[in-house]
């Protein structure tokens, strides 16, 4: 029973995580404008790419809203 709970909490994260990705996602090509920001913010951590950043942080704001989402819902269910 134990590694079924676990198993389905392991699921339950990553299904998290893929749901904040589609939702939090790009649907259409980036703006210049905002190209040029992501441009200028990897130029400055010294960086050629503007996919070098975008990429990590887009990463990390889907696995913070995954996890905080994830454990919303885990003290939902002790109640």
């Amino acid at each position: 029973m134990t590694a079924l709970r676990r198993l389905f909490k392991v699921e339950l994260f990553i299904g998290l995580f893929l749901l904040s990705a589609r939702l939090i996602g790009r649907n259409g090509p980036m703006p210049e404008s905002e190209a040029l920001r992501w441009l200028s913010i990897a130029n400055g951590l010294g960086l050629h790419e503007a996919d070098d950043v975008y990429v990590p942080v887009m990463l990390t704001v889907w696995l913070i809203v995954a996890a905080v989402t994830y454990l919303a819902i885990m003290r939902l269910c002790r109640v």
